[in-house]
């Protein structure tokens, strides 16, 4: 093999695990062949290598001393793959003799991967990037989905334009799984209308290994062919859609996992979409151990996880008892139970003959371990299913809570991470969950701190005038318009970032609202404020498209020219450029609507500060001095009321927090008590909201106790298990 072949090699394999997505040195080998290749291919190290190819490659190496650089990184990877250091191969590896399955409709791993849509999936990727770095079993299950989410544009009118484009498998870190005898592994769901087929391809994630069912193979009828062709079908698509969806992800997942030869030692289902998994590990047990029906469910039961993350009743999915027999006859007659008993698992009320089907409560009914992803969100899960416990009183209901986390590692810009490690400790990142890593915080100069942070927030006005010049040209603006508005970006001002699906409980119109009050707002000359704005509103989502189109003519009134600002296209890419450099993140949800809203994590472990309604995370993270807060966490019964008070709120803080404090400057010009609140941010915060102490929380107190870990066996290390979390809330909800 020539030099230049084992370079282009090494590339290759380095490309093919997305271990790399959260190594940025590594991620600047591939941008420093070709910047501008590399956008254009949305940071796809695979498209890159092939649109260049070996020669091009070695030509390009030279001249910009690259080899040495994959070397390294070559390497590194190797040594990361087969370490058998860290905290999960310390304590949980000998106790989680099997895997966890780890089921979800969606991951988001990285921009050039487009499987995921919004918040479930980017907290379902960061939960595989965790497990990976700490060492823990963990294999992720979900869906193919040949053309994505949408990408969005916004037309000359500002209304949001859908479109799509078909993947190439060639130019995606994706391996066909194959059967002992070389063929590529497919598996089949048995419905009464025919069989489900799809074949199973692979992602390496680091250490973790990620299972997608793609059913876009000649055995299926077209219409099956199709079923994942876009993600948002599973949010939007019609009932008979959705519910081949989610059969064949619970169902046929679990069958892959079985035809790849991994027996899960717990099941993790995410979200209820991926519920049907649990009846087809009955069916198994039934099968292996000669259980009866009663008996297996109660088995898988024992070992199984529920996430729960949706705090509204419309976006838990339900279907018409007949079309659930339809598409379970067959495994109901291998499970031995009547229709009557099927449905009952979907029922809050068992005897109602016209109860939907809802995969929330068959969740809930098949695993004994259940958890909302915030403390608030605990409370409001308890009351929403209090009903399947008529016996027990609220805070009795067995519905826990872990608040999620962010992977670090995935969304810390480079910057900030050198900046840790000088003050923190080259190792602070493997310590992220020790709070008393987080104390040097204070000893870092208040001037490298700011500094770091304005540069930070000069990236991000680049990328966004890089972003907002390409979507003008687009559409036929003029260049001194385009110029005009780009140039309006001002680092120096205080830029507050919103970005988040334009559904209408977020309130994107909340700072909207008087205009009056924007004005006084945005374009006071002395402390003068700018917004940018990014978010998807789903296809079938008016409002949330009308609201779009609002910001986008509010961008371009005369008043606000250069100061409002909404990039278009959102996605993991956007986010990361978004949560690096601002210098607030508003997020003002109506509560308790927020089930946790990660976002704001990001931006804490970037040094931007959080201004946020009491929901969510925020809810339990907020301490009067580590960010600001939009009103006192109280609801009203009528949402009307409830919005018009928090925007008075919301109007106070800015006003009379958030500006005056951004613009007082010492004798140094820095804005000390401001500093202050960043510092006081991240060592109270930095510790608890990363996604490492969310795995190492789930494995404690969920996969090690499911996979029949004894309470003697468990580590000591962690938070809080069920029953505590239960006696805790008795005492507060009261």
């Amino acid at each position: 093999m020539t030099d230049d072949n084992r370079l282009y090699d090494q590339l290759k394999e380095i490309s093919g695990n997305l271990w790399w997505s959260w190594q940025p040195d590594v991620g600047d080998i591939f941008r420093d062949l070709d910047v501008e290749l590399w956008r254009e291919t949305n940071h796809n190290p695979m498209a890159l290598l092939k649109r260049l190819g070996p020669d091009e490659i070695a030509k390009r190496a030279g001249k910009a001393a690259i080899e040495s650089r994959v070397i390294y990184a070559y390497h590194r990877l190797q040594e990361y793959m087969r370490c058998k250091q860290g905290w999960g191969n310390s304590h949980a590896g000998p106790l989680l003799v099997r895997p966890v399955g780890y089921f979800s409709a969606e991951f988001g791993l990285h921009e050039s991967l487009p499987i995921y849509s919004g918040g479930l999936g980017v907290l379902a990727g960061d939960h595989l990037k965790s497990a990976s770095d700490l060492g823990i079993p963990l294999v992720g299950v979900g869906l193919f989905y040949d053309q994505g989410y949408f990408r969005q544009h916004i037309d000359a009118n500002g209304m949001q334009q859908e479109t799509y484009g078909r993947a190439q498998l060639d130019t995606l870190p994706l391996q066909r799984a194959f059967d002992s005898e070389g063929n590529p592994l497919t598996v089949k769901v048995e419905t009464s209308d025919g069989t489900l087929h799809a074949s199973v391809l692979k992602v390496q994630v680091g250490r973790s290994l990620l299972i997608l069912l793609d059913p876009s193979v000649e055995q299926n009828v077209p219409d099956d062919q199709r079923l994942t062709e876009h993600l948002h079908r599973l949010y939007g698509g019609g009932q008979r859609v959705r519910i081949r969806q989610e059969l064949l992800l619970g169902i046929g997942g679990f069958r892959a996992l079985k035809a790849l030869g991994m027996e899960p030692g717990v099941l993790h289902l995410n979200e209820g979409h991926c519920a049907f998994a649990t009846l087809e590990a009955a069916r198994v047990a039934m099968e292996e151990q000669g259980l009866e029906f009663e008996d297996a469910l109660r088995y898988v039961a024992d070992s199984t996880v529920f996430t729960t993350h949706t705090p509204v009743e419309a976006g838990h999915d339900r279907f018409p008892p007949e079309l659930v027999l339809e598409h379970l006859q067959p495994l109901k007659k291998q499970l031995g139970i009547e229709d009557k008993r099927l449905l009952s698992l979907g029922r809050v009320n068992p005897e109602s003959a016209d109860e939907l089907f809802c995969m929330t409560v068959l969740a809930l009914k098949t695993s004994r371990r259940s958890n909302g992803v915030s403390n608030i969100h605990g409370c409001v899960s308890r009351k929403m299913w209090n009903a399947l416990w008529p016996s027990r009183a609220q805070h009795e209901v067995p519905i826990g809570h872990i608040t999620n986390g962010v992977h670090t590692g995935t969304w810390l810009a480079p910057e900030m991470r050198r900046l840790y490690e000088r003050h923190l400790g080259r190792d602070w990142i493997s310590r992220i969950r020790r709070r008393e890593v987080w104390g040097a915080i204070h000893s870092i100069d208040d001037g490298e701190l700011w500094e770091t942070h304005r540069h930070l927030k000069g990236t991000m006005v680049d990328f966004v005038r890089r972003r907002l010049t390409r979507q003008a040209r687009r559409r036929g603006e003029a260049e001194q318009d385009i110029l005009r508005r780009t140039n309006g970006l001002d680092p120096d001002s205080l830029i507050i970032g919103f970005a988040r699906r334009f559904a209408l409980y977020k309130r994107a119109w909340l700072l909207l609202d008087d205009e009056e009050f924007l004005e006084k707002l945005l374009c006071d000359p002395l402390r003068p404020v700018q917004v940018i704005y990014a978010g998807k509103a789903h296809p079938q989502d008016q409002q949330g498209k009308e609201l779009i189109q609002r910001i986008f003519h509010l961008a371009r009134d005369k008043r606000f020219e250069g100061r409002i600002h909404i990039v278009e296209d959102y996605d993991i890419n956007v986010g990361r450029h978004l949560v690096q450099g601002v210098d607030v993140w508003l997020n003002n949800p109506r509560r308790p609507l927020e089930a946790c809203g990660t976002s704001g994590e990001k931006v804490l472990l970037n040094g931007g500060l959080n201004c946020s309604t009491l929901d969510g995370w925020w809810a339990e993270a907020y301490d009067g001095n580590n960010g600001f807060a939009i009103g006192q966490g109280k609801i009203h019964t009528d949402p009307d009321i409830q919005d018009a008070r928090e925007v008075k709120e919301l109007q106070h803080t800015l006003l009379d927090e958030v500006v005056p404090m951004f613009y007082a400057r010492d004798d140094q010009g820095l804005p000390s008590q401001w500093i202050g609140r960043m510092k006081h941010a991240l060592v109270s915060l930095g510790w608890r909201y990363n996604a490492d102490r969310m795995v190492v929380d789930y494995t404690q107190q969920a996969y090690l106790p499911a996979g029949g870990a004894t309470t003697s066996s468990m580590p000591e290390e962690g938070d809080l298990d069920l029953q505590a979390v239960i006696r805790w809330v008795a005492r507060n909800e009261r």
